[in-house]
């Protein structure tokens, strides 16, 4: 896998479990950044952390690198590098897909350890 770029997106970020059912409120589309995966048994959203949004169930303080792209679909290994790498660590992650990149959501306080461990392996990581 060759060196990838990564940037640190600012701020600290949540994670958001909702029934699928329940309708989201418009203002959460006002947010810097947003992610929405839907399926039959929930709807998970990433949200900044100081966005107004309250949920039964959620988990703060998340660190957000962005791999920089776009990024080919015919790219193959590239998230699963990044995650075992990050893995061998013993650092979590939350992973977003989109179409012109991925993200990686750590936890704060892991975030120099990350960035530590994804250097070592030769990426780049813009802060």
């Amino acid at each position: 896998m060759n060196a990838l770029t990564l940037s640190i997106l600012p701020g600290v970020y949540s994670i958001h479990q909702v029934n699928p059912e329940e309708p989201l409120p418009t203002k959460i589309f006002k947010a810097s950044f947003l992610s929405i995966t839907k399926t039959d048994e929930e709807v998970s959203l990433v949200l900044p952390k100081e966005t107004p949004f309250i949920s039964k169930k959620a988990d703060s303080n998340w660190s957000c690198l962005k791999v920089k792209g776009p990024l080919d679909f015919g790219l193959t290994g590239l998230l699963a590098s990044l995650s075992t790498t990050l893995a061998n660590a013993g650092i979590s992650i939350f992973a977003i897909s989109t179409y012109n990149t991925d993200y990686i959501l750590v936890k704060k306080t892991n975030l120099e350890k990350a960035i530590r461990v994804l250097e070592d392996k030769g990426h780049e990581i813009i802060r």
